[in-house]
């Protein structure tokens, strides 16, 4: 549960939002608030206590979605520092 929570800080400190949680289970959907740039558009998270990770869902290009599951904070906070900032060609 410790996990969770550090997750769950480290996305409020990166504008994320909660949406809700999983009926279903031990989940947290987050979405970022309104984007600042066009990396930041549609992103969402999940945080699972159940498998004891995170996951952040982001689009690239229109249509195209990615993700990337991290198992620590660490990892997740330095993702987020090492992401070029990109924009969305149209």
């Amino acid at each position: 549960m410790e996990n969770f929570q550090e997750f769950q800080n480290a996305a409020h400190k990166r504008g994320f939002v909660e949406v809700g949680e999983s009926e279903e289970g031990p989940v947290l959907w987050l979405k970022k608030k309104p984007p600042t740039t066009a990396r930041d558009t549609h992103q969402l998270m999940c945080i699972d206590s159940l498998r004891n990770s995170a996951t952040v869902y982001w689009m690239s290009v229109p249509g195209g979605v990615n993700s990337k599951t991290f198992r620590g904070t660490s990892g997740l906070e330095e993702w987020f520092e090492l992401r070029p900032e990109t924009s969305v060609q149209r």
